[in-house]
Order: C-alpha cells, then sequence, then structure tokens
C-alpha cells in the first residue's frame, strides 16, 4: 500500500467513526425513549432501561451501517476536497478511479466486520436485551401470555404456553394425527423439563385417545415423550427473527420448510441481511460522486444531500419489505431488490462521473 493510499484509508476510517458518533448515539437515544416508556411497569426501571438500550447498540451499528459508509466516506472526501488535498492528489497523477477504490475497500472491511457481529455479539446480545426487558417486565418472552408458541411437524402439532427457563415449559398441549389427518391423540401436561436432545418428562399428565366413536382419557404423574424438536430449535421460536444470527435464521427456515410450516418472516429476515450488505455497497458507490461530482458544493450540503438520500433509502427499505411480506411476495426479491437498484443507480451516476 503506498503512502497516499494509507493516508486515504486513515482519512475514511476517520470519517466513519465521525459518522458513527453521529448516528449511533442519537439512534440509541431514540431507542431510550421507546424503553423509558415501560419505566415503571412491573420491576422496569430506569437502570433496566439504560442496559436494554446499551445491549441493543451492536445490533443498531449493524442497521446503520449502510448510512455510515455513506456518511462516513462522504465526511471523509469532503475535508479532502475542502482542503484541496484531492485536487493535489489528481495534479500528482491519482486518478478519481484509484482515489474511490480506497473508501470501497475500507467500506468492504465494515461488511466483513458487521457480518462478524452480527454472527458472535449482536444476536447474543439483543436476545439477552429482550429477555431481560420481558421478565421485568413480567411478560412472555415469545408471543405474550395465554398466546404460546405453536409449530409442527408433519404429523404433530405443539403448543408450549410458557417458557419458565431454557430447561423448562408450562402449559404443554401436544396433538397427533393420523396419516389421514384426524386426531389420534391429545396429551396435555402442566410442565415440561428438557432432559437430553429431544427428550421431555411431561409432568402431571393427561392424555387423551380418539378411537371410532370412543374417547380414553388417561392421567398420570410423569411420563416420557421424544419431541421433535430440541433444545435449539424451542430456543430459536422463542426469539424475534431480526435477533436470530445469520446461521439461527438458515436452520430455522429450513426446518419451518421442512414440516410445512409459514417461513417468509424468517426467510425474509434472513434475506434481509444480504440486502443490507448490498445496501451498504450501493451507499459507499453513491458517496464517491457526491464528492466528484459536486466540486463548488460546500461539505455541510453534500452531507445534508447524503442525509436526504440515506433517509429516503431507509424509508423505502421499509416500505418495501413490510408491503412485500404483506403481499406474499418473494423474501429474496423483496431483500434484495433495493439494494441491487441502488447499485445500478449508483454506477449510472459513476460512470456519468468518471
Amino acid at each position: 500500500m503506498t503512502t497516499i493510499s494509507r493516508y486515504l484509508a486513515v482519512q475514511v476510517i476517520i470519517g466513519l467513526a465521525i459518522a458513527t458518533a453521529i448516528l449511533l448515539p442519537l439512534f440509541s437515544f431514540l431507542d431510550l425513549l421507546d424503553q423509558l416508556h415501560d419505566v415503571g411497569k412491573g420491576t422496569y426501571a430506569v437502570k433496566d432501561a439504560f442496559l436494554s438500550t446499551a445491549l441493543l447498540l451492536p445490533r443498531r451499528f449493524i442497521q446503520l451501517a449502510p448510512f455510515v459508509a455513506l456518511l462516513g466516506n462522504v465526511i471523509a472526501l469532503g475535508r479532502l476536497a475542502v482542503g484541496s488535498e484531492l485536487t493535489v492528489m489528481r495534479a500528482a497523477g491519482v486518478s478519481p478511479v484509484r482515489i474511490s477504490l480506497i473508501p470501497i475497500a475500507v467500506g468492504l472491511i465494515l461488511l466483513v466486520f458487521n457480518l462478524i457481529l452480527d454472527q458472535f455479539v449482536a444476536a447474543q446480545l439483543q436476545q439477552q436485551a429482550i429477555s431481560t426487558r420481558a421478565a421485568a417486565l413480567e411478560k412472555s418472552a415469545e408471543l405474550g401470555k395465554g398466546l404460546g408458541i405453536w409449530t409442527r411437524d408433519e404429523r404433530n402439532i405443539l403448543r408450549i404456553g410458557e417458557m419458565l427457563h431454557a430447561g423448562k415449559a408450562a402449559d404443554i398441549e401436544v396433538m397427533h394425527f393420523d396419516d389421514n389427518g384426524f386426531l389420534q391423540t391429545y396429551i396435555h401436561a402442566k410442565y415440561a423439563d428438557f432432559i437430553d436432545g429431544d427428550l421431555w418428562e411431561l409432568s402431571d399428565v393427561t392424555t387423551k385417545t380418539f378411537t371410532g366413536n370412543r374417547i380414553e382419557s388417561v392421567n398420570t404423574n410423569s411420563m416420557k415423550w421424544k419431541s421433535f424438536l430440541n433444545p435449539d430449535d424451542i430456543s430459536t421460536l422463542t426469539k424475534p427473527p431480526e435477533s436470530l444470527t445469520p446461521i439461527e435464521l438458515f436452520q430455522h427456515v429450513r426446518f419451518l420448510r421442512a414440516t410445512g410450516q409459514e417461513a417468509d418472516a424468517y426467510a425474509l429476515a434472513l434475506w434481509r441481511k444480504a440486502g443490507g450488505a448490498l445496501t451498504t455497497i450501493a451507499m459507499l458507490l453513491f458517496s464517491i460522486p457526491f464528492v466528484f461530482g459536486s466540486v463548488r458544493t460546500g461539505l455541510a450540503n453534500r452531507l445534508i444531500l447524503a442525509s436526504m438520500l440515506g433517509m429516503s433509502v431507509y424509508l423505502l427499505d421499509q416500505i418495501i419489505a413490510n408491503a412485500g411480506l404483506l403481499l406474499r411476495l418473494n423474501p429474496a426479491l423483496i431483500a434484495l431488490f433495493p439494494g441491487l437498484m441502488l447499485i445500478l443507480l449508483a454506477s449510472l451516476w459513476l460512470r456519468r462521473i468518471f
């Protein structure tokens, strides 16, 4: 790496840091206001609101990454342009393309960092924030008390009324159907302990067997039941789609589709992670003509224009995702379309500039 390349890379990193220092506290403050709205409910206190907001910081940074890339590059290159450093570089024979490659390379490193952060840090902290907040508010962290968690395989429907902790559940219902789709066995248990793998021990059990016109009911203190879910599957079912890691999402989508269940919400969450990477690339490309294509425009004006673009992209992405899910469109198409279109538009703009 040449001296000029190193200098440009450092300036871009500084620009990204400045953009992060602007955007992350702003959106975290909005998160905190949302958390403070629930203070006083249950045992939820002000310190819990601050803790939940802090735990959500990595997830918020990942969501803001495309706009951090856009504003960070505009700040970095804009500062160089205002100081006439870009003019000096070009007079020294450094082409605009070479100058542009450095911010894009740093942005790609940012993408890799976000992927690692999402897989190993952000999801775990977000899940901790959700469970801690739900416990303080005395709510179920899954679907709300009385609704429970519903899932199935080819022959069984399972309802878990409430997860008491990672190894114990309450209010369990199991419905087993025959090959013709008729209810064969109904099991209700007050509690279920997850013993090992997919083996459960049910307590205070009522079993009803349907044979022709007869219904036989048997009550037992406890019984072993081999579930079609393992503890990891149960853990995934209790988490919102956006809080899962990419690997967890992929595995859960495969599980839902294999058992004939609705998987669009989880598939969309998975594809939106890829869509976010495309949007970040698009924002990196857009940041270049903001500087080279606006030589007479001041840095403040460039930042305002870049901010307006970022807000428009964010709103467009949210509208397309929600509308697509409502209309049951292909999740991959919904998630990838905005990023691909933005990359195309940025490429066309770059061709006009260079």
